[in-house]
């Protein structure tokens, strides 16, 4: 006999529970648990007796139809996608408020619309007026794209189930749309989930591709069911500081491309514009050799990108607490090199405030940024410039060796074209490229000796 069951779901992370509390024990947020419509527990087997509609096996080495995907005419937003938009995939993009994500889908929507297909923007968060009035500031209101605000999963697959499949569907945002067959309001688990699930359905069956706008927590993670990100095919990040110009899209689930393949954008006045050389947007400003700055080659998925890591060393009076201040980087694995430093190295950094900070409001994860960050530090704590024409990389671990990374080729022939000459690495890292004097370093204190020992 079926049982009711009664569960909670958390609106923040997902989580399940048994029991309403005030508090979600798996991100600790207040005020997140919903109830869920109650589900039918059975005992029994699935009954085939009222039989079923059988599927049909393609065998895997049978040539098949490919799949061509299709240019945007945004070079940026093709990379990030692994080459363009693939028909019938379903894309996943998330932001903070006012990053540019409506701005950058509604620029793809019109350069698809104007090449012949067919782009349908359906808004959930804005009036059709207020999103013309945006196409307008941003030089669009020419563009033919089918427009329209609902928030009705029904309607719209209605619509969109009455015409040709459009070639583009963006839906603005997930978090907004609701299905009256699921009980709760718009934004619960159970309605982002629903929603997603039937709106990828359409995509599949009709070949349309689909993009879903999804809001971000606190934390920057996507906001709703983690099976969201599970469901689509790829799932992208628009990142930035709004105080900054630049904006990276960042792909960070792909089934049909490299992952963490990037686009970087700059936000102008008549929308985002595409910048088709991050180095030296990043590299800007650079006149000067000056203590405390070291150049690392960056590997965002495949592309190489050119960073300026900045390091302040600020003494203080006897008996003041020194401060730690990182912007960029991870602030745990600072601490780990400023003790590296310490132990293997003779330097003393326990009376002196330490900020770091990587240019343009970039972030870095690549842990080939430990020499550069090494090298950023010991030169202003002696207060010499490193060479202005230099760039550093490769890892550090806790016994002081410089261990190799990945793609050191690729770092020095992006690093010789912007005209740095010099770079500096472990050991065993790559040979030198054509152009680039290639200086290896086995040990930390080599990298010490080297920056205090020079004139």
């Amino acid at each position: 006999m079926a049982k009711p069951k009664r569960r909670y779901v958390c609106a923040a992370c997902g989580g399940v529970s048994n029991r309403w509390q005030g508090q979600c024990a798996d991100c600790s947020e207040w005020n997140t648990l919903s109830e869920e419509a109650p589900q039918t527990v059975f005992s029994a087997k699935h009954d085939l007796s009222s039989g079923g509609r059988p599927i049909l096996f393609t065998p895997l080495d049978k040539p098949g139809e490919s799949l061509k995907r299709r240019a945007t005419g945004i070079a940026e937003f093709d990379r990030a996608l692994g080459g363009g938009l693939v028909p019938g995939s379903a894309v996943l993009m998330g932001g903070d408020p006012g990053i540019g994500k409506s701005t950058l889908l509604l620029q793809v929507s019109a350069n698809i619309a104007q090449s012949g297909a067919m782009a349908v923007y359906i808004s959930g968060e804005e009036a059709a007026g207020q999103v013309r009035l945006r196409a307008e500031r941003l030089g669009l209101s020419q563009a033919p794209i089918q427009l329209a605000a609902a928030t009705s999963v029904r309607d719209i697959l209605t619509t969109l189930r009455m015409m040709d499949p459009p070639a583009f569907v963006v839906i603005d945002s997930i978090q907004t749309m609701h299905s009256d067959q699921i009980e709760g309001a718009p934004g619960t688990v159970s309605q982002v989930r629903g929603c997603a699930f039937e709106l990828i359905r359409y995509a599949k069956e009709s070949g349309t591709t689909l993009i879903l706008v999804g809001h971000v927590t606190k934390d920057g993670s996507i906001a709703g069911p983690r099976v969201l990100e599970h469901m689509v095919d790829v799932v992208m990040s628009f990142e930035g500081e709004r105080s900054h110009q630049y904006r990276i899209l960042r792909s960070l689930k792909n089934r049909f491309g490299p992952v963490d393949e990037i686009g970087v954008f700059a936000m102008e006045g008549d929308g985002l514009t595409e910048v088709s050389n991050p180095s030296m947007l990043f590299l800007s400003g650079r006149d000067e050799p000056m203590a405390g700055s070291a150049v690392f080659p960056a590997m965002e998925g495949t592309r190489p990108v050119l960073v300026e890591i900045q390091a302040l060393i600020v003494r203080l009076q006897s008996g003041a607490t020194p401060r730690r201040a990182v912007v960029g980087w991870d602030s745990g694995r600072m601490a780990m090199l400023l003790a590296v430093l310490e132990a293997r190295c003779g330097l003393s950094f326990s009376s002196a405030e330490v900020y770091l900070n990587v240019a343009g409001g970039y972030r870095l994860s690549d842990p080939a940024a430990d020499l550069a960050v090494a090298a950023a530090l010991v030169s202003a704590l002696g207060d010499k410039p490193l060479p202005s024409d230099a760039t550093w990389f490769g890892e550090v671990s806790l016994a002081g060796e410089i261990r190799a990374v990945a793609h050191g080729s690729i770092r020095q022939r992006e690093s010789a074209k912007l005209g740095f000459t010099r770079a500096f690495g472990p050991a065993n890292g790559p040979a030198a490229e054509k152009g680039v004097r290639f200086t290896p370093l086995g040990m930390l204190p080599n990298l010490v000796d080297r920056i205090l020992s020079d004139a």
